[in-house]
């Protein structure tokens, strides 16, 4: 009975406590939900345009960010072969050092499959290093299976939201990763409390990477395959440095 008192009670105050975020989320159409543990929360919003939505806040379900996380999923149906991903520039950096670290481990045999493709990716594809924003370039790296790839994904559109975001909604150094993978787009950053405008700004981020990632999946067409991360071998002498 106290058991069920207690979760009672923290299910009202988080009632309150996210009312502006539930509010939103039902203006969109979507399912807002807490979970079990009342820790954190969950939208759904199926028939959201450019994909199906999926957000969620709670703690974090990787190493590399602190605390609580919001994490994001746009169901996409994109050519497979479209891996790409935008990561804040000091996260990279440290990813880089924490995966090599891992393989020289002699008690990490299987680096490749257990660390996760935001890791592995910054030794298996090019990074992209020309792009037309001085601002994007400083603050955040850019990789993916091709570097033509790669460029058509973030200049344009996303390179300009990448750029307004850097100036608040993601400052220097703060952890953040967007990643085209499984034909989906998804979102993580650290996120200690979950503010609606945040959540507002980041969800039309994550459109706006969705419209762009789109577009270069309908410029593959029937050229061939690209290289994926089951195709792609890769050690310690294959690390790849930002070609200018």
């Amino acid at each position: 009975m106290v058991k069920q008192v207690k979760h009672w009670l923290v299910t009202r105050a988080n009632t309150a406590r996210w009312r502006p975020i539930l509010d939103w989320a039902e203006a969109r159409g979507a399912e807002f939900s807490q979970s079990r543990d009342g820790q954190g929360f969950l939208i759904e919003q199926p028939n959201a345009q450019p994909g199906a939505l999926r957000v969620e806040w709670g703690p974090t379900q990787r190493s590399y960010l602190q605390g609580n996380e919001l994490r994001m999923r746009c169901e996409m149906g994109l050519h497979p072969d479209v891996q790409l991903m935008v990561l804040d520039r000091a996260l990279m950096e440290t990813l880089e050092g924490a995966v090599f670290e891992a393989y020289t481990d002699t008690l990490k045999t299987r680096v490749d499959t257990d660390t996760p493709e935001e890791m592995r990716w910054l030794v298996m594809f090019p990074k992209l290093g020309q792009m037309s924003s001085q601002i994007v370039r400083q603050r955040f790296g850019v990789v993916g299976v091709t570097k033509d790839l790669s460029s058509s994904w973030v200049e344009g559109a996303l390179s300009e939201a990448l750029a307004q975001a850097s100036q608040d909604l993601l400052p220097e150094g703060h952890p953040f990763v967007l990643m085209c993978m499984r034909g989906n787009l998804y979102l993580r950053t650290e996120m200690a409390e979950a503010e609606l405008s945040r959540v507002q700004a980041l969800v039309r981020l994550l459109e706006t990477a969705a419209r762009e990632a789109r577009r270069v999946s309908g410029r593959l067409g029937d050229g061939g395959a690209w290289p994926t991360t089951a195709s792609v071998a890769w050690s310690p002498s294959s690390r790849l440095s930002d070609d200018h």
